[in-house]
């Protein structure tokens, strides 16, 4: 499983409070800023910023609502959420049970959107009252609400959705604690803190700049000039920035994890030795030195891994591990 690598200057973490604004190396430029066409991980980064969800994880991974107040399953195919009351809009229309449908329907048929999939399960959406949505499954869906966690929990304004069109992810309108000023491509994006945010007092900077820098040295080199207050960085770094009295490595372990999969579906691509023979696939599997990988690659921080399932989650099985090595096996 991969950890999420950040570096930070001390002198950052220690004035945040009188901080006025906060300075990000990321380690690309994200796509549009739209929830709903977005792909990239880096635009999830700053559209967390831009667009409160219906739900997040707390650190132990268990399901909080944001946006969402509260919810009620009332049979396996039909749930109920309870929208948060007073919030509003960068552009001051309401955050309300409408805005909800409008966004999920939109999440859902609009033909550029790359949230179709994670809503498959969906059926319709209905308007009860002002604060109040019944969603409807084709089936049931046990991790369904969990999808409200990433971008297709992020709730946009109907009004500025419409009038902008497909640009609308040249100035996204959120109910987060940001809202857009302007984007420069490959050069920088800036938020500014919204006044109206229905959780203001914990949001303690008023600017946040985010400056992709594809290159990983580039980044820690801004870092330690003091260009930037924050930086994603490599595995390969983190021993620099620990020699750094001026940084701070801060590293948690993550959702995602990297992998090789193969085709073995019923399609001829499939039709190799490797899509339909088994003892190939096992034989790769055996050929592998994972612990190799993880030291010289990921410079000892990932933990190899034989499930896509977080060792935090509560379903994550511990008995199941990776195969060691073995040559004359394979």
């Amino acid at each position: 499983m991969r950890k999420i690598l950040l570096a930070t200057v001390l002198a950052a973490v220690a004035t945040t409070a009188s901080a006025q604004t906060l300075r990000f190396g990321m380690n690309n430029d994200p796509d549009l800023l739209d929830p709903t066409t977005s792909r990239t991980f880096v635009g999830t980064a700053v559209m967390t910023a831009l667009c409160d969800k219906l739900f997040d994880f707390d650190a132990n991974l268990n399901l909080v609502p944001v946006l969402a107040s509260g919810f009620e399953w009332t049979d396996p195919k039909t749930v109920v959420l309870k929208i948060r009351p007073g919030v509003t809009f960068h552009d001051g229309e309401p955050l309300n049970a409408a805005a909800v449908k409008y966004t999920l329907d939109r999440h859902a048929t609009l033909p550029t959107s790359f949230r179709r999939a994670e809503l498959s399960a969906m059926d319709h959406v209905d308007v009860i009252d002002d604060t109040t949505v019944k969603i409807t499954l084709k089936q049931p869906s046990s991790p369904f609400l969990a999808t409200f966690t990433d971008r297709a929990g992020m709730i946009v304004s109907p009004k500025a959705a419409e009038a902008a069109g497909k640009d609308f992810g040249l100035h996204p309108v959120c109910a987060g604690p940001f809202k857009f000023t302007e984007r420069v491509a490959q050069d920088h994006i800036t938020l500014d803190r919204y006044p109206g945010y229905w959780n203001a007092a914990n949001i303690h900077f008023d600017r946040v700049i985010y400056r992709p820098m594809i290159d990983s040295s580039v980044r820690l080199a801004n870092l330690q000039a003091g260009a930037v207050d924050m930086a994603d960085i490599v595995p390969t770094d983190a021993d620099t920035v620990k020699s750094d009295a001026r940084l701070q490595l801060l590293s948690s372990p993550g959702l995602g994890y990297n992998g090789i999969s193969f085709n073995i579906g019923p399609n001829k691509a499939a039709d190799t030795p490797v899509g339909r023979d088994p003892r190939v696939r096992h034989a790769f599997e055996l050929a592998m030195d994972r612990d190799v990988i993880i030291q010289v690659v990921f410079n000892g921080l990932y933990t190899p891994t034989a499930q896509a399932i977080s060792a935090l989650s509560p379903l994550y099985a511990p008995d199941i591990k990776p195969p060691a090595r073995d040559v004359a096996a394979a």
